[in-house]
């Protein structure tokens, strides 16, 4: 054990400095503005594996879909998991939702007051637990994340190889602030967001680096690389009318398809139907998109109604859905990121 954890002086020393960095350079994140157990839960389960500018945005929205854990367990799943497309890792969303409908059912609509009770909820571990109940109930409980774990590791010398968790949760429980936990565990994922990064960490300016027995970058495991994919996909629009005889309104609707129930990514949401094969021609436009480790090249092809059949793979159910009303479902990530970039309104002549 490092010998931080046995200087209590040094430990305090620690405690302070890093708190009083936090007061004076903490960002301003909707999240940190209130003590509410179920929006900081929200934020929590958003920021997993997604970038906090994604998150702000999409989170604002989210909790003024859903206001309370009232209003998201009693929400439909396909209405819960619109609101989370863009986001990503969809069974976030579907354990969100299962576990909005334990809290009404079990815990009689009241969010349970610290991390055993909130560990007990479908899809929380033990971080989000902590994380939650040190936030919201000032429990004296650490919260060990990637940040967490990064910043740990370099304070104690430790090779950020693996092996180290036990370690770094010993540590970490000795470390936390008995009196401020939340903000200690939000001071720490800060330090390891913005300063103690995994690459060119910035320890000029680290409010802690006098207690850093690595005090730079130190040897991290091989990242796994990417794999790129070049795949297809149909954009294929027709006309709808609308309105009374005399005053007809052309809109345009496009063709989706919704993903089985039986695949194991992203099933029941809609997407646009996949092309037999990467098109060499009359390509519509080229977007990337990135799920984990594949980074995918993705072709947009304009294929006409009586086209689809020939040219697309069918996979589940399709259907025709006025595109305005396309933007309220549960779309996949690259089908809204590609009705985001038609450019102008989407008419039965953009083919």
């Amino acid at each position: 054990m490092p010998k931080i954890v046995v200087n209590q002086e040094r430990l305090g020393l620690l405690r302070t400095k890093l708190l009083s960095w936090y007061d004076r350079n903490r960002r301003d994140l909707p999240w940190r503005r209130t003590h509410d157990p179920y929006a900081i839960w929200i934020s929590e389960i958003m920021l997993q594996q997604t970038r906090v500018a994604v998150v702000v945005e999409r989170y604002q929205d989210f909790m003024r879909r859903f206001p309370t854990v009232s209003d998201l367990a009693n929400a439909p799943e396909d209405a819960v998991l619109a609101a989370w497309s863009g986001l990503g890792y969809y069974r976030r969303a579907r354990m969100l939702h299962k576990a909005a409908q334990a809290v009404m059912t079990v815990h009689q609509g009241v969010m349970p007051k610290g991390a055993a009770g909130l560990r007990a909820l479908p899809g929380v571990g033990g971080y989000t637990a902590a994380a939650v109940a040190s936030i919201a109930y000032n429990e004296p409980i650490a919260a060990v994340d990637g940040n967490v774990e990064r910043v740990l590791c370099r304070v104690a010398g430790w090779a950020a190889n693996g092996g180290h968790e036990r370690k770094v949760e010993a540590l970490a429980a000795r470390v936390v602030d008995g009196q401020r936990p939340g903000d200690f565990n939000q001071a720490v994922m800060e330090l390891g967001a913005t300063v103690c990064v995994p690459r060119n960490p910035q320890c000029l300016v680290c409010p802690i680096t006098e207690a850093c027995k690595t005090r730079g970058e130190h040897k991290t495991a091989k990242r796994e690389r990417a794999v790129v994919r070049e795949v297809g996909h149909a954009l294929c629009l027709k006309s709808t009318r609308t309105g009374d005889a005399g005053d007809m309104e052309t809109a345009a609707a496009v063709l989706l398809e919704q993903r089985p129930a039986s695949v194991t990514v992203m099933p029941g949401l809609w997407e646009l139907p996949a092309l037999r094969e990467t098109p060499n021609g009359k390509v519509r436009m080229t977007v990337r998109h990135a799920i984990m480790n594949v980074n995918y090249i993705v072709h947009i092809r304009k294929v006409d109604e009586e086209q689809v059949r020939e040219l697309t793979l069918t996979g589940g159910e399709r259907r025709w859905v006025p595109v305005r009303e396309a933007e309220s479902m549960a779309l996949t990530g690259l089908t809204r990121k590609v009705l985001k970039r038609v450019n102008g309104p989407i008419t039965a002549n953009s083919r």
